[in-house]
């Protein structure tokens, strides 16, 4: 399935209360609590508020009603199209309150865990399909050699875990970056899932950029079908952790006061990339976090555990990136290496590409360029570190003099004594401190 021009297939609405796959009497108490805690009455209100259409909240206020929780409160509100407004009946706050007290969730009816798999089929990062336009397109900003895109296409069009691995200040984050954007296409997200009637909280505001409502023609013959609420249609998203990156942080997150859970990090990025950065200066060894995330890369799914222990299978459907300034052999054993599907050396510039960046920079920043400044920089600084150049370079030399002419009260320039003072701030001499 190709899904580069964005159609990834959206979850159909439920039709009726048995199209949910959720345990009734939860439903209903999900309903409840959100009148109770929401104030509202309207079916249209409460349809909003819990996710649902109007004609399955109907019928669940039905049920309710039959259970004396609900009564109708006998006026019509012409505001809302002569809606019959609905109340909490004594019985019916009781029993909100008890379910507030088993579990403060309320809001968005949550999609069962199996339905949510379908979903993420549907949706899957291993159907997307880049193009070297796109992904070009998309590290416009960057200067890449030919090669390194080369490399980069089929890695990211496999949906399979990628290492990029170099010396450090040479635009690794960047890339990465660069490849989320090119995935241009937006998926659903769920408010939440459901398994064993528990209420996992996957959405967050954080991780998610929710995508702009399309506004509907209402003079169009074909009006566009509804997807299922219960979803936020969002851009692929992007979770990048670093040096704080800790095991536990891949382990389902109990909230013990509102008795629910909150995905983890890798279940909040399904459909698009988790990026671990910098790896090798995390508390855990980079061999344990490989480590955890073998069964998930190779098949596919995740091992979660409920408080209780209990532990069940969620779809893993990541594009994992690893990003270190180690060399891969320092850090991993074979075994571990095999498991990582890709492996892409992310080097420092050439002289002609660093003296590109350069350019494109000090124009950026409006800076003129100056030719004994640059013959300076290349036969008398670069040759004292044995000519390694690296991406972020351009940009520190160039800021420290702008730094220098702001503070010195002149236009901006570049002169090989500015360069001199710039690339003192780059470097710290190896001297010894006396205590």
């Amino acid at each position: 399935m190709n899904m580069q021009n964005g159609n990834v297939m959206a979850p159909p609405a439920p039709k009726r209360l048995t199209d949910m796959c959720l345990p009734i009497v939860m439903m209903r108490d999900i309903m409840l609590k959100t009148m109770f805690r929401k104030n509202v009455d309207m079916v249209s209100d409460v349809a909003k508020a819990i996710c649902l259409p109007a004609a399955v909240t109907q019928e669940l206020i039905d049920v309710a009603r039959e259970q004396r929780f609900l009564e109708a409160t006998g006026t019509l509100n012409a505001n809302s199209g002569n809606e019959m407004g609905f109340q909490l009946t004594d019985a019916g706050k009781a029993r909100a309150l008890d379910a507030l007290a088993q579990s403060e969730y309320f809001g968005a009816m949550p999609v069962p865990l199996d339905v949510y798999r379908e979903q993420v089929k549907r949706q899957s990062i291993r159907n997307v399909q880049i193009s070297r336009k796109q992904l070009t397109d998309a590290m416009g900003h960057l200067i890449l050699p030919d090669s390194l895109l080369d490399h980069l296409g089929p890695a990211v069009g496999s949906g399979r875990s990628i290492l990029m691995y170099g010396p450090p200040g040479n635009g690794k984050s960047s890339i990465s970056n660069g490849i989320r954007d090119a995935m241009g296409d937006k998926i659903y997200v769920p408010y939440a899932i459901e398994y064993a009637g528990q209420v996992i909280t996957v959405y967050d505001p954080i991780v998610h950029s929710k995508a702009e409502a399309e506004v509907e023609d209402k003079t169009s013959l074909r009006r566009h079908a509804r997807f299922d609420s219960r979803y936020v249609k969002c851009d692929r998203p992007t979770v990048i952790t670093g040096g704080e990156l800790s095991l536990n942080m891949l382990d389902l997150v109990y909230n013990p006061t509102a008795r629910t859970y909150q995905a983890p990090l890798q279940l909040k990025s399904t459909g698009g990339i988790f990026i671990v950065d910098d790896l090798g200066r995390q508390e855990e060894p980079p061999q344990s976090l490989v480590n955890r995330w073998i069964v998930p890369l190779e098949e596919s799914k995740d091992i979660l555990a409920l408080q209780s222990g209990e532990k069940f299978e969620v779809p893993f459907d990541t594009l994992v990136i690893f990003s270190t300034n180690f060399h891969p052999n320092e850090i991993f054993d074979q075994a571990a290496l095999r498991r990582i599907f890709f492996k892409i050396k992310i080097d420092g510039p050439s002289q002609q590409n660093f003296l590109k960046i350069f350019a494109l920079v000090a124009k950026k920043k409006k800076v003129p360029l100056n030719e004994a400044t640059l013959v300076h920089l290349l036969k008398k600084k670069y040759p004292t570190i044995d000519n390694v150049y690296a991406n972020y370079q351009p940009v520190f030399l160039i800021d420290q003099m702008i730094s220098i002419c702001d503070f010195e009260g002149i236009p901006y320039q570049m002169t090989p004594e500015l360069i001199d003072r710039a690339w003192a701030n780059m470097f710290v001499k190896d001297e010894h401190i006396v205590k």
